[in-house]
């Protein structure tokens, strides 16, 4: 049976701020890759047109395809953009009296997050976020829970009842409660909750309440009430528009229920109750197709670059996994959500080209043309030149092919703007100026990739790097040139391998609890017993949630199989790392031991064995519970070998290709008609329809069975 014939069974999505790409899987595993320019207006029309550019070559329809499937997997950026732009919900906040300004304060990193030192230091270029809640719809209530969760001052009703009705009267759509050490004792938090319903009915009205024992019981009053606030202020506004991509779905026949992949690495229900940690789910997808195509062809280390059309994301896989912050920060805001560990710099295909009014310098980004391209574009609407107005200038990008020739760009006009924009001021050619700006670009992307992993202590020659996204072909060569990794390999699939990470990713839910064990080095072994039951218990708790979860998505108890963890830290550390657990629950000395010996092996991993320091004790400060249950991957294609030599009509032509100061004759391939073994030498461009991949001189690439690309410099 052909694959044509054959059901589809598993859809990714990633809908990015530039393209929108989606990827289908078969039920053989074999995959197609479509994608559209994003339309942040309407996801749901973007998903549709990059469903039927995916669709094409099985000579598939929407119609044919959308009932079939058995599961699908969007990650996107809205609820990113939704944060940063400030277009959430009007939320209210109701904390400790004397606390009001918590949130409005914020910790003291939050002042210069996202900022280089120069704008750290200069008043003309650091500003502060505006706070999420603003403080006509804070209010304060007495009470008071010490360290040890110990209530010592009384929950006052009264004022509750209240503030419950000042914050619904001053315009508040959604209210966050959220009170000092909670998370050691929530009978409070949860009393306030409680009044705060009672009063709601007793007024007819509906708004909605999120208190933080309910969503993300940890320590850090910062970090918790502020994703608790991101839970009401971005995740229900993001929760209607996936649900207008599910209705879509519907619409053309899907009977599947969409998933959206998560800050941890899986995947969760649209409708599940703790959205917000879905906030950042597009790099998340690439990280999780590395690691699954890494164990598919034996890689153990990998560096992970996607370059898209705003930013460059960066991650590493040491030993066949990534790591996980439990405190990372996401839109200038500290939070309490388990996130990929990824580092991310505003520069990417998009990014706008400008001349430092205070230096004289090219500046790049870190704002965006997003899904309008360039000045290329003649309907873009924009005034500012991008790096993709670059790549149009020097020959990189086929002005009749972008998008499949869905867009025309205009390689004129291009060089109007930018010879007056950058190039007449700094009294350069236009060419001299599109270059510098790509090589500007690449040895900022080269130096910070290098940064990445010698700061971890590593060594890139350790490493295979792995480049995709839409624009990750395009500059691979430049910021891998002389990095030494063991291999570089882009993907012919490289514009959609988000997508194709959502594909592969687990259909998994996660909670996560703080518990702050302490176990000292001179501790017996009833402390010992005490910590795991302690910690056991903490298991239970959480596994009932996450089998809630997938019971409202329609699977039984039995379907999921539970994975339990916790993190652990030296006593006395300030960072702590999250574990698997050895073990399904902790009841004897035995069993501790063994819990700290996965704790022992890992750190040693990350860090090194001289490093590790048990005369200090141990302390488990989260638990954590995953759940999971079996979905569809996709398969490696797997294509016999031809030999070096390409086929005659994969060769498109020639043509001009300027780099280091001269225009060049570069050979033109067809991606899609190169075959196993073939190996193509610089100067040349690859294109297919979602993305070019430029081999220049002193480069080569080999195309392996697998429709892998292995790039290496030449002599």
């Amino acid at each position: 049976m052909q694959t044509e014939s054959m059901p589809v069974q598993v859809m990714g999505i990633d809908a990015g701020g530039t393209m929108t790409d989606t990827f289908f899987v078969s039920s053989d595993g074999r995959f197609v890759v479509g994608k559209a320019q994003s339309n942040p207006g309407d996801e749901s029309q973007a998903i549709y047109e990059s469903s039927q550019d995916a669709l094409a070559p099985w000579g598939r329809s929407v119609e044919d395809v959308y009932p079939q499937l058995l599961t699908c997997v969007y990650s996107g950026t809205a609820m990113l953009n939704r944060v940063v732009m400030r277009k959430g919900l009007d939320v209210g906040l109701m904390c400790n009296k004397g606390f009001e300004d918590i949130h409005s304060m914020g910790r003291a990193l939050q002042s210069y997050l996202g900022y280089a030192l120069e704008d750290r230091i200069h008043l003309n270029t650091h500003r502060c976020d505006e706070p999420l809640v603003p403080l006509s719809r804070t209010r304060g209530v007495t009470e008071r829970t010490d360290v040890q969760g110990k209530i010592v001052i009384p929950l006052n009703e009264d004022e509750v009842r209240s503030v419950t009705h000042e914050l619904v009267h001053s315009g508040a759509k959604a209210i966050v409660i959220s009170l000092l050490q909670s998370h050691k004792n929530g009978q409070n938090e949860q009393r306030a909750r409680d009044i705060y319903l009672e009063e709601l009915k007793k007024m007819g009205s509906d708004i909605p309440v999120f208190a933080t024992i309910d969503y993300y019981p940890s320590r850090k009053e910062s970090h918790r009430t502020n994703t608790t606030v991101l839970e009401a202020y971005a995740a229900e506004p993001s929760r209607a528009t996936l649900k207008r991509v599910s209705d879509r779905f519907k619409k053309h026949g899907g009977k599947f229920d969409l998933r959206v992949m998560a800050t941890h690495g899986g995947t969760i229900g649209w409708r599940a109750k703790e959205l917000a940690r879905t906030i950042v789910s597009g790099p998340i997808g690439g990280v999780i197709g590395s690691k699954y195509l890494g164990e598919l062809l034996g890689y153990e280390n990998i560096a992970c670059s996607d370059i898209g059309g705003t930013s460059f994301d960066m991650a590493l896989i040491t030993k066949g996994n990534f790591a996980i912050k439990s405190d990372p920060d996401m839109a200038r805001l500290v939070l309490s959500l388990p996130l990929v560990a990824m580092d991310s710099v505003g520069a990417g295909a998009g990014s706008f080209v400008r001349i430092d009014p205070y230096s004289g310098a090219i500046k790049l980004g870190p704002d965006s043309a997003g899904y309008r391209v360039g000045m290329c574009w003649p309907e873009s609407g924009l005034d500012t030149v991008s790096v993709t107005d670059c790549h149009v200038i020097l020959g990189y990008l086929n002005t009749d092919n972008f998008l499949g020739g869905a867009i025309k760009l205009d390689v004129d006009r291009a060089r109007r703007c930018l010879k007056e924009q950058i190039a007449d001021p700094l009294g350069l050619s236009v060419e001299d100026a599109a270059s510098g700006v790509i090589e500007l670009l690449d040895l900022q992307l080269r130096e910070y990739t290098r940064s990445i992993i010698s700061a971890k202590g590593y060594n890139p020659a350790d490493f295979v790097c792995f480049s995709y996204g839409g624009a990750g072909p395009v500059h691979t060569y430049g910021y891998t040139e002389g990095l030494g990794f063991e291999d570089v390999i882009v993907p012919a699939w490289a514009a959609g391998f988000s997508a194709f990470g959502c594909a592969c990713a687990e259909y998994e839910y996660r909670y996560d609890k703080s518990v702050d064990i302490a176990v000292p080095p001179s501790a017996g072994d009833e402390v010992k017993v005490a910590a795991g039951k302690t910690l056991t218990e903490a298991w239970a708790e959480l596994a009932e949630k996450v089998i809630e979860e997938f019971i409202i998505n329609g699977f039984k108890r039995e379907d999921v199989m539970l994975r339990p963890g916790y993190s652990m830290q030296y006593l006395g550390q300030l960072n702590d790392l999250e574990i698997d657990s050895p073990i399904s629950a902790a009841a004897t000395v035995a069993d501790w031991e063994k819990l700290v010996g996965a704790f022992d092996e890992t750190y040693a991993r990350v860090y090194a064995t001289s490093a590790s320091s048990p005369e200090l004790g141990f302390g488990v400060t989260s638990a954590i519970m995953r759940g999971s249950v079996v979905s569809k991957k996709p398969e490696l294609p797997e294509e016999k070998l031809v030999g070096e030599t390409p086929p005659k009509e994969a060769l498109l032509g020639k043509r001009p290709f300027y780099r280091r100061k001269q225009w060049q004759q570069a050979d033109v391939w067809s991606m899609e008609k190169l075959q196993a073994g073939n190996r193509i030498v610089g100067p040349a461009v690859i294109e297919s329809d979602s993305t070019t991949f430029v081999v220049p001189k002193g480069f080569e690439t080999r195309l392996d069975t697998h429709r892998l690309f292995h790039l290496k410099e030449v002599k």
